[in-house]
């Protein structure tokens, strides 16, 4: 097994990461062996077959990566951002061969990055987001469970069923804020409907516990025994809390379509409809209402307080709005009197 194959499994078994981060991993150090192979005009159908450990090694070099960046930027026209990715990847690899002794530092804190432009949170407003839990009520009932119970089989019945996940699935996404991989691995036996919490199993593997609103629970509860009554029985608590129609779990593109499909024709909600604008949404609401940032970053599961301060630019925005139509100064143009 070579390095990059080594690592691939490092990172996968070891750390943990999620499958779509292991395969950007996977890409990027296949892309940059690749360009190894090519510049050394060994290149064959596979990179990493064409690049000997030794040659991958002897690349890792700051000459080296600063040509790989500018590949990056200009042969291949990717943005800063993307190119920061992979330059990060490249960096997670030096550092694992740093520790197994096979380099003498790590070559990527030698490399500028280039610079990307920032770029404030998008958020949906809360009368929106309120709007649309309003006017999607009737799927959460009683009697709209009922009426699937009477017809599991058929296509009204599957069509009552993905309303029900559909609008569940905003509603977890929104009053969780969590990542859309961490809906997806939610099991059952993650929400705890005795102490009213859901257990979140974020990145690195790393869990923690979110509090939940009753309404959010009534819903997860009325959903279960919509499944339990389409898959005719009851499940265990290690089987996925979200199924499609057919009972399987969810997977990124079925959750990426039931928001925008929700989301589409809500009135109010305007701009890129994702599950990530809904973390985003939560969070700007939270510090609005005054949740300090300590908290919100633990909610959020950030590793750090950086990612979380990005929110307050907006809550700034807001303030400045309410700055200049309250103040007496501001009203006047800042001149002295009344």
């Amino acid at each position: 097994m070579g390095l990059i194959d080594r690592y691939i499994d490092y990172v996968e078994n070891v750390r943990r990461y999620s499958p779509r981060t292991v395969a950007i991993y996977s890409e990027v150090l296949a892309d940059y062996a690749n360009m190894i192979a090519a510049d050394s005009e060994k290149d064959g159908t596979d990179g990493l077959q064409s690049v000997s450990d030794e040659e991958l090694v002897s690349s890792l070099n700051p000459s080296e990566l600063r040509s790989y960046q500018v590949h990056l930027l200009d042969s291949k026209g990717l943005s800063p951002k993307t190119v920061n990715l992979h330059i990060s990847v490249m960096s997670g690899f030096c550092q694992w061969l740093l520790k197994a002794g096979l380099l003498n530092s790590n070559p990527v804190k030698l490399i500028p990055r280039p610079k990307i432009a920032k770029r404030l949170p998008v958020f949906y407003k809360k009368d929106s987001i309120q709007h649309y839990f309003d006017s999607t009520a009737v799927w959460t009932s009683q009697e709209m469970l009922d009426a699937f119970v009477q017809c599991p089989d058929t296509n009204n019945g599957k069509e009552l069923y993905t309303h029900r996940l559909d609008r569940l699935i905003i509603s977890m996404l929104f009053g969780l804020g969590i990542r859309r991989a961490e809906l997806i691995s939610m099991n059952i036996g993650d929400v705890d409907f005795s102490r009213k919490v859901a257990k979140v199993h974020g990145k690195g593997d790393k869990m923690r516990e979110i509090p939940l609103i009753v309404s959010l629970c009534e819903e997860i509860l009325l959903y279960l025994k919509a499944v339990e009554r389409m898959m005719g029985g009851q499940r265990s608590l290690n089987e996925p809390l979200l199924v499609t129609y057919t009972g399987k779990r969810l997977y990124p593109v079925y959750v990426d379509k039931a928001v925008k499909s929700q989301l589409e024709g809500a009135e109010g909600v305007t701009g890129r409809k994702s599950p990530h604008v809904l973390r985003h949404s939560l969070a700007t609401e939270l510090l609005d209402e005054g949740a300090d940032l300590n908290s919100i970053k633990e909610l959020l599961g950030h590793a750090s307080l950086a990612a979380t301060q990005v929110y307050t630019h907006n809550t700034i925005a807001k303030l400045k709005t309410i700055y200049q139509s309250a103040h007496p100064r501001a009203k006047n143009g800042g001149k002295h009197g009344d």
